[in-house]
């Protein structure tokens, strides 16, 4: 009786042991591969829970997430020979699970396969431009040429790549001193450009304002003699109204004025005959 209970007993562990190993959960974000005598039996198994046949059935399990490659910087050479330093990544995940599995079998020679054919790709687009078409002009052509590129090798390997993307451009040490430089100097002859624009616009400013200052100088000084003739004709043909009324009188103003001309220094000496015209007026004073 007592063996029987053993027999039974250890029958008992031997199916619970059974049933243990023959069930397995694949999660939400795997994929798993079944395998029979450690060859791939073609059965492909989906997430929840899911049964095995002992010794016979291995499984393989998948991660089928978006995964990063985060690369490590690479050298590339512009259309100018110059060295640049490139830092990118590339996000990526299965999408076929038994092509990826034919093909590269896991993550590592999957990644080698997709940065073989990123740095192919840069190089080539690298090689076609300058610095400045890099880092900004070209940008993004150059990541979508590169998207294209890698899409091709992603689908012969059973993946996805969601994004390709430059992290950092960076000049090598062996030139960036000399790109530094080239900048200066562009941006010194810009400056001077400004400069010489900014001279001659000065000196045409002032030419100008000193024309206009001439010109309303000389219109000033014309109106003015133009006034000055007018207010002279005026005064004149008042003043020979006026002495027009005595003819005496506007002769004896005249003499006055000339004499008041003539004898304005004590220090002139005019030898006259006094008989002339001009004393007419001190010699009938004197009679």
């Amino acid at each position: 009786m007592g063996s029987l209970v053993r027999i039974f007993s250890i029958a008992a562990l031997a199916a619970i042991a059974l049933l243990v190993t023959s069930v397995y959960t694949v999660n939400e974000w795997e994929r798993a591969l079944k395998f029979r005598f450690g060859e791939f039996s073609g059965e492909e198994i989906q997430p929840g829970l899911n049964f095995k046949i002992p010794f016979v059935n291995t499984i393989e399990t998948y991660d089928v997430r978006i995964q990063t490659m985060d690369r490590v910087p690479e050298r590339f050479i512009t259309v100018n020979k110059e060295e640049l330093l490139v830092d990118s990544f590339v996000k990526w995940r299965i999408a076929d699970l038994q092509k990826y599995f034919k093909t590269v079998k896991n993550r590592a020679k999957a990644e080698n396969r997709l940065e073989q054919k990123i740095n192919n790709s840069l190089k080539e687009q690298i090689a076609k431009r300058t610095i400045t078409d890099v880092v900004a002009g070209d940008r993004i052509e150059i990541m979508n040429i590169v998207q294209r590129a890698i899409d091709q090798e992603a689908d012969s390997i059973g993946v996805e790549v969601v994004d390709v993307r430059l992290k950092r451009v960076d000049l090598a040490d062996s030139i960036q001193a000399n790109v530094f430089k080239r900048m200066q100097s562009e941006r010194q002859r810009i400056a001077n450009e400004y400069r010489a624009t900014g001279n001659e616009k000065a000196i045409e400013i002032r030419a100008n304002a000193d024309r206009q200052k001439i010109e309303l100088v000389a219109e000033a000084e014309k109106n003015a003699q133009i006034i000055r003739g007018e207010a002279d004709a005026f005064a004149t043909k008042i003043f020979a109204d006026s002495f027009g009324q005595d003819k005496d009188f506007y002769e004896f103003y005249r003499s006055l004025n000339a004499y008041k001309a003539t004898f304005n220094s004590s220090q002139d000496l005019i030898i006259l005959d006094p008989g002339t015209d001009f004393f007419k007026h001190f010699n009938s004073a004197t009679r």
